[in-house]
């Protein structure tokens, strides 16, 4: 997301699986900069979001992309993958 020279990333969930999960919400700009959030789902069918703090745009609009993961339950080592989304650049306005 994005709000004038600033840009965060934001993810909207909801734990139905009555299990403990866990998640990572990664912003990621030019030059290999990065910005982390590890989240954890609660075990409830309420609606919810992860988001990480804003930082300020290190460069050209849609430069920045996000990646969230969710591994299940147990050491980090062994826990299932269990979906990995990530976002889109918008189109090039040009055509």
């Amino acid at each position: 997301m994005t709000r004038g020279d600033t840009v965060w990333a934001r993810l909207y969930y909801r734990n139905a699986t009555g299990e403990e999960l866990r998640s990572v919400l990664t912003l990621m700009g030019p030059g290999g900069r990065t910005v982390e959030l590890h989240c954890a789902p609660a075990a409830h069918d309420e609606p919810n979001t992860c988001e990480t703090p804003r930082v300020p745009s290190s460069g050209p609009p849609g430069s920045a992309a996000a990646v969230a993961e969710f591994v299940g339950a147990g050491p980090v080592e062994e826990a299932p993958l269990l979906l990995r989304a990530g976002s889109e650049r918008a189109p090039d306005s040009r055509g």
